[in-house]
């Protein structure tokens, strides 16, 4: 403190992460060991998630807690492990102010959760043991729902708290962080100002939340105990002891590592054994949770071995048995209005299926208009095909296409490389990195929930899930537009200004073009699900599309949609024309400055330039303009489909392909990092 009185105070822009060590001869040991330890992670908490949420013998509380604390293992483990990973092969380990505020901000969000949760599941233990015949009166939805509300309130508003008291204060100019992760006790050495409040604010919440969430998990268990103590028969002991054993696993590996990193003397303290302590829970721990649960419990095991079951064979009812299976939801659901005999229902939904979205609409309101009106939980995804024997090749391709548009080739492997190379960090790459991120967003919101519902008997999702995949689907499609629009532009003054490039495409310029788009498609977004999801549906709930559209949610609708269809029709063709008149405009102007040229090569080196852009806009306008430009007369839902699945899943595989084999500069990019790799493993 005394050397850093001495220095003006400086607004700080970054922080400098020194990382678990500065050995070089144990970086690559370091990495191979974490990256496998985050992918066993992130594999076995979604694996949890999805295995939960899918299984019908698995929908009672204690996999309800299971699945939320699964969730948060996969938050603080994917908060932190990333970027550790991306330090660890870069030169410069360094994390913008605003990235290590949030970074904060989310770690003490899911870690504090955990906690809790943990002391809920403990809770749910005791009354399953201790109170077997009123277990499903006490823990009833809304108690679990409680149970897990309130932590997550809890731990925001304690998150905010001490990020914004950390973050508030005056911090010298001095921004190294002695450890791999931005946490409050390495952030506090930096302040300049009194740190004697937030220590304080800390110390009081830390042991607040250590010892009441302990007190919780040792009276649930002394309970449980007791219980177990009276028991009489040897088989309901061990049948008690071995609910609890996974649980009681998981508490005393993470407190245990709590206790040593937070109760241990100060004589003893250091930061080496911190960070020991940190990878311990950062990651270690989200990988073991799930592996605790999935080996030592009888439940979980018999249910991956029923889903293994159901995806080796992938059975699919035939299309008799879900209209079948549909018509008795519908008789369900209207069972206050008239009744309707099995061949109607079937007549109203082939029909349903085979008409245009108009016709879908005329015929649904007509039946709709005489029933009442249900308040509708759920909706029924209709997919791709009904036909079961496709459904099996459908899963394969689409599973394929999806992995390599996401993880292998792919977009996550662009925005990787764009970030850490130092020979694409130019406008052109940074506009790269977000259609990268766009395609990886709208390809994530729509494939892993068809992908599901190949295997899935019921194809069902929940009203508030629809809304949502709805909303971002549109943020990320309407962003992308855009983008390709700035990309279009940024190539216009790469050719016809070169000299003034770096001037005009400086770096506020950049983010102001990304920044409007992601800004105005949220306000579509919002503006669009908001209109639709506050009109009144009927109790009619077969959305005929494999994700949540608008278009195909509109004659669900029993109020009028001449207001939201004249909304979603000017919009689109607002954002059709303006983006596609932006892209035109710039490449006649190429196309200009181009034909002006005297050189051969430099005619050549302008038009490959464009290349890879310009095939990304031909496919991606070309799909949008056959989908929505294309006359009544001709219009299908197969048609629609099709469209649908190109622009949702081939198109954001298509583009890092097509970015990485006609681009040189991305070519000798991958080599660059893969020597970098290699060299830090050797």
């Amino acid at each position: 403190m005394a050397w850093r009185d001495k220095q003006n105070l400086t607004v700080l822009k970054e922080f400098i992460l020194m990382g678990i060590t500065d050995h070089p001869n144990l970086q690559a040991t370091f990495f191979g060991v974490f990256l496998i330890i985050y992918a066993i992670s992130v594999v076995g908490n979604l694996g949890i998630i999805v295995l939960t949420r899918m299984d019908p013998r698995l929908q009672t509380p204690m996999y309800f807690f299971l699945r939320h604390l699964a969730f948060i293992d996969l938050g603080y483990s994917t908060a932190v492990g990333p970027k550790m990973l991306v330090n660890i092969v870069t030169k410069q380990k360094t994390i913008p102010f605003h990235w290590c505020a949030a970074q904060l901000a989310f770690f003490n969000l899911f870690i504090i959760s955990e906690l809790f949760i943990l002391s809920a599941m403990a809770y749910d233990r005791y009354v399953a043991i201790c109170n077997p015949l009123l277990y499903t009166v006490i823990m009833s939805p809304r108690v679990c729902w409680m149970l897990v509300a309130v932590p997550y309130l809890y731990s925001a508003i304690l998150s905010l708290i001490a990020t914004i008291k950390i973050f508030i204060s005056s911090f010298c100019g001095y921004n190294v962080i002695s450890h791999f992760y931005c946490d409050s006790l390495p952030l506090m050495t930096l302040l300049c100002s009194s740190t004697h409040d937030i220590e304080l604010i800390i110390l009081i919440f830390s042991v607040f939340n250590l010892v009441s969430s302990l007190l919780v998990v040792l009276v649930s268990y002394i309970r449980i105990l007791l219980a177990i103590l009276r028991m009489n028969s040897t088989e309901g002991r061990h049948k008690a002891f071995s609910t609890c054993g996974s649980h009681l696993t998981v508490v005393v590996v993470l407190y245990g590592t709590l206790f040593f990193m937070y109760v241990q003397a100060k004589s003893s303290h250091s930061f080496n054994s911190d960070k020991m302590a940190s990878v311990f829970y950062t990651l270690i721990i989200p990988m073991l949770n799930p592996l605790v649960y999935s080996l030592r419990n009888k439940e979980v095991k018999v249910a991956l071995h029923r889903i293994w079951k159901n995806l080796s064979k992938l059975p699919r009812c035939s299309s008799t048995d879900y209209t079948s299976g549909i018509n008795s939801d519908l008789s369900s659901n209207f069972a206050g209005g008239s009744q309707r005999t099995k061949e109607t229902h079937k007549f109203f939904l082939l029909d349903y299926v085979r008409n245009t979205w108009g016709a879908q609409r005329d015929s649904s309101l007509q039946w709709m208009d005489k029933h009442n009106l249900t308040m509708l939980n759920e909706f029924i995804l209709m997919g791709i095909t009904d036909l079961a024997e496709f459904q099996g090749p459908l899963f394969g391709l689409f599973l394929i296409v999806y992995m390599v548009s996401a993880v292998v080739v792919s977009n996550l492997g662009i925005i990787i490389l764009t970030k850490v190379d130092s020979g694409l960090q130019t406008p052109m790459y940074f506009f790269l990195r977000h259609l990268a991120f766009t395609d990886l967003g709208y390809s994530t919101t729509v494939g892993p929930k068809m992908l599901v519902n190949f295997v899935a008997d019921q194809n069902r999702i929940s009203y508030y899930f629809c809304a949502l995949q709805l909303a971002f689907f549109l943020v990320f499609i309407v962003s992308e537009i855009f983008i390709l629009s700035a990309m279009s532009y940024d190539r216009y003054v790469a050719i016809c200004n070169p000299l003034l490039y770096p001037v005009i495409m400086s770096q506020r310029v950049c983010q102001l073009l990304v920044a409007v788009p992601y800004l105005y498609s949220t306000f579509v977004s919002l503006l669009v699900t908001i209109k639709i999801f506050h009109s009144s549906f009927c109790g009619y709930n077969v959305v005929s599309h494999f994700y949540c559209d608008s278009l195909p949610l509109l004659p669900l609708l029993c109020s009028n949609t001449q207001e939201i269809e004249l909304i979603i029709m000017i919009l689109a063709s607002f954002d059709l024309i303006s983006s596609l008149l932006i892209v035109l405009v710039s490449y006649l102007l190429i196309l200009e400055s181009i034909l002006r040229m005297n050189s051969n090569e430099g005619r050549h080196k302008a038009f490959s330039t464009c290349g890879s852009h310009l095939v990304v806009v031909i496919v991606f306008y070309g799909t949008l303009i056959f989908m929505y430009v294309q006359p009544k007369s001709s219009h299908s839902l197969d048609s629609d489909k099709v469209a649908s699945i190109i622009y949702t899943l081939v198109i954001p595989m298509l583009n890092p392909l097509i970015y990485s084999l006609r681009n040189k500069d991305v070519k000798y990019a991958l080599p660059r990092v893969w020597k970098k790799l290699c060299n830090t493993f050797s």
